[in-house]
């Protein structure tokens, strides 16, 4: 299964606007470099570290909320970091998978909360439920582009790119 980065979202400060990148660098540990969670900031950095490394949403799963809901809204707006197509991200959750040669792991679904209601000023907790994309951890930093493949890697694969295995291995969280 794989699918295509579309677009690259980040921002320096928590609850600041998002700026679209054509490129970036993925940095083990931290997430997506120039991004708020990657400086140590962001509105739930205080929450696990794996869980808030990086996010992704798929794009047809954007259009479908804003037509639903009624609002102008973008890829940016929902402020997720990745935006994709062609990859079912709810199954990357407890996975292996690769962005270009970035190595990663689905910790978590990403339901929204009310604070991204405030600043879209757009009824979206009930709508994005079931869309809001995934939380990932990256455990091997590279650069990404627009265009870049994502994809899920078997245990095997992962091992070799140097992904923990045994009790190291990485306990996703179900929500």
């Amino acid at each position: 299964m794989s699918g295509t980065v579309l677009e690259i979202w980040r921002t320096p400060a928590a609850a600041g606007p998002m700026e679209r990148v054509p490129a970036g660098r993925l940095i083990a540990g931290a997430g997506l470099e120039g991004d708020r969670y990657a400086l140590g900031g962001g509105t739930w950095a205080r929450y696990p570290d794996l869980e808030k490394q990086l996010t992704l949403i798929d794009a047809d799963d954007v259009a479908a909320l804003a037509v639903e809901t009624g609002a102008a809204l973008t890829p940016g707006d929902t402020r997720r970091n990745l935006v994709t197509r062609g990859i079912a991200l709810p199954e990357l959750v407890g996975r292996w998978f690769v962005v270009g040669d970035a190595l990663l792991f689905g910790m978590k679904r990403c339901p929204p909360c009310t604070h991204l209601e405030r600043l879209t000023g757009t009824r979206l907790v009930k709508a994005m439920a079931f869309r809001g994309g995934v939380n990932a951890a990256v455990f091997t930093g590279a650069p990404i582009a627009s265009g870049a493949e994502v994809r899920l890697l078997d245990e095997e694969e992962a091992a070799r790119r140097g992904a923990p295995t045994g009790a190291g291995r990485p306990v996703p969280r179900q929500v």
